[in-house]
């Protein structure tokens, strides 16, 4: 399995590819990186340094990549955090790009706009770029619940209301792909509050995953939890399974750093949850 992965890097920390790219490769995929940004530390410290790099930039790396003539093998794309338009058009570049040799790769956009909490902490013109552009060709979106109301208009407050919005997200998608989509850190009324659900769409078919919550607030759960439930949609055709696998290994994850009360996400030190996750969740439909 050979995943483009392309997103931001911190080089202390796991965030991004920081985040997305090592629980890929601990399952087996070859990941081939492009790096929008390169940061010593993920923004949320308040401070940072590093570069920021071009569309142009990520441009030329895809179209060297194609040069070696390998596009053909890549299975999926799947981007994160976009930094500007130009980044935005760069990835768009990527998957045409893919898709021209091998019409069966996937595109699995994790729309990244902000939290709860937090609010928009994307720039001016990327919730745009996301949703009038990224969406029409995406096969998987990741989205969570502050995510999933911003694309769609429509407050998801209740689980019915969170599928109608489901709904209405997959309307936008490539219609010639599984169309699937994942709603991560879902807080709904009938949320039990010591609890946290996501649900996935797919085939017509609502199902949710629901684990305890945990007294964590940390960055990069999103990224990781993005590229595992690719990696396991696409080894198991079902959106249901990979819901099941990515739940279960990030909540094994995030028990792990919860536990050790610490800062940084450890993905290193937690890495078998990525194979053998301590704790198994079944999802429920709905």
């Amino acid at each position: 399995m050979n995943i483009l992965s392309i997103q931001s890097w911190v080089s202390y920390g796991h965030v991004g590819n920081a985040s997305a790219v090592f629980p890929l490769q601990r399952l087996g995929a070859e990941v081939w990186a492009i790096n929008t940004v390169q940061f010593s530390n993920h923004t949320g410290y308040g401070a940072w340094r590093g570069a920021v790099y071009s569309g142009e930039s990520v441009r030329e790396v895809v179209d060297g990549i194609a040069d070696r003539g390998v596009l053909g093998r890549c299975d999926a794309v799947l981007s994160g955090y976009v930094g500007g338009a130009d980044i935005g058009s760069a990835i768009l570049h990527a998957v045409a790009s893919v898709r021209r040799v091998n019409p069966q790769a996937l595109y699995c956009c994790d729309p990244v706009i902000g939290d709860v909490g937090r609010g928009v902490f994307v720039r001016p013109g990327i919730e745009e770029f996301l949703r009038d552009q990224a969406l029409a060709a995406a096969d998987i979106l990741t989205p969570n619940r502050f995510e999933l109301e911003r694309l769609t208009g429509l407050e998801c407050t209740t689980l019915e209301a969170a599928k109608h919005a489901v709904l209405r997200l997959r309307s936008a998608m490539r219609v010639d792909g599984p169309a699937c989509v994942l709603v991560t850190s879902l807080d709904v009324a009938e949320t039990p509050e010591d609890a946290i659900d996501m649900l996935t769409f797919e085939g017509g078919a609502f199902h949710r995953l629901r684990t305890p919550r945990l007294p964590l607030d940390i960055n990069g759960a999103g990224d990781a939890i993005a590229a595992l439930f690719l990696f396991h949609r696409m080894k198991t055709g079902s959106a249901v399974a990979a819901l099941e696998a990515a739940g279960s290994s990030i909540y094994g994850l995030l028990k792990r750093t919860a536990d050790a009360g610490s800062r940084e996400i450890l993905t290193v030190a937690a890495q078998e949850e990525f194979v053998t996750p301590t704790r198994r969740f079944r999802a429920e439909g709905c």
